[in-house]
């Protein structure tokens, strides 16, 4: 899913930044989970025709690395196909003028029925508003702001993480099922957040509802960390669902501590339980097993 977003008393509709995803409507755009393309992504130009899709949260970036993964559309949605690689430069959004350029991303894909993307990753200072220009794509690229550090309400990387009480197989917490993953649960729910930053050990905790993206991201990327954990013994995994029950109405205690408005996202910590990175919209688990290394 291009981003999952929620809506509610105070779970508003997240605005997708409008420049450069002028081609489809907003409502298209949110609920575009990849498309019916099968096999892998293929080879394809870029044209300033397409747009550049921000799958990134657009009111929690702050100051420093700033990750922002796209991928490209048309007026039928996402596509399934791209170059191998792109090239982009950022702009100041207000006077057009260069604050980094040369920045190259290479494509990736999460499997079968998933729509592939690009993650470039710059470095921003300054709170203003940004332009991503992507060579060959629309001549105003995909906008994005860079907020004051104390307006982001949702913890980021030199935080720290909270210790809550997630739901695990002992004690679900009221939450049922206390994970959607199909067939099975995953296997991240042995301990609390509490419990595994309590270890000393570093932690990956992943909030997201597979069982309502089972082609687009959530679940994708929560099986790519299942696999990817039996390769790091000394990281522990912990994963969070969205919702109390399946009727997908009511968010849990841990999604409303975390003043979450979006999933997936995952979190991932140094030894002491300080955010070292955070990853939302889509991800790649290379991207995980990079830093984990």
């Amino acid at each position: 899913m291009a981003l999952n977003v929620w809506t509610g008393n105070r779970r508003n509709l997240l605005k997708v930044g409008t420049v450069g995803v002028s081609a489809i409507g907003l409502s298209r755009l949110v609920s575009a989970c990849g498309g019916s393309a099968s096999g892998n992504p293929l080879d394809g130009p870029i044209s300033k025709d397409m747009a550049i899709v921000q799958r990134w949260v657009p009111d929690q970036l702050g100051p420093g690395s700033v990750r922002l993964p796209v991928s490209l559309a048309d007026n039928a949605g996402l596509l399934m196909k791209g170059p191998a690689t792109l090239n982009a430069k950022v702009l100041n959004y207000l006077d057009n003028t260069v604050v980094e350029e040369g920045l190259v991303a290479e494509r990736l894909w999460l499997g079968e029925g998933t729509a592939p993307f690009w993650v470039f990753i710059t470095e921003v200072q300054d709170i203003a508003m940004y332009s991503l220009i992507v060579e060959g794509g629309p001549a105003d690229g995909a906008a994005f702001q860079i907020r004051d550090p104390k307006n982001l309400e949702v913890v980021h990387a030199g935080d720290s993480l909270p210790e809550l009480d997630t739901p695990t197989v002992s004690d679900h917490r009221g939450v049922e099922p206390y994970c959607t993953r199909v067939p099975d649960p995953c296997p991240f729910h042995e301990v609390t957040l509490a419990d595994a930053l309590a270890t000393g050990k570093r932690v990956v905790f992943i909030v997201g509802t597979p069982a309502h993206c089972q082609t687009g991201v959530c679940a994708p990327v929560l099986d790519g960390l299942v696999a990817l954990a039996k390769d790091f013994s000394d990281v522990i995994f912990v994963h969070a669902d969205v919702y109390t029950d399946e009727t997908a109405t009511t968010t849990t205690p841990t999604i409303d501590a975390l003043n979450l408005t979006f999933e997936p996202v995952i979190w991932i910590t140094d030894n002491s339980g300080v955010i070292t990175h955070r990853f939302e919209g889509v991800w790649h688990p290379d991207e995980v097993r990079q830093v984990l290394a």
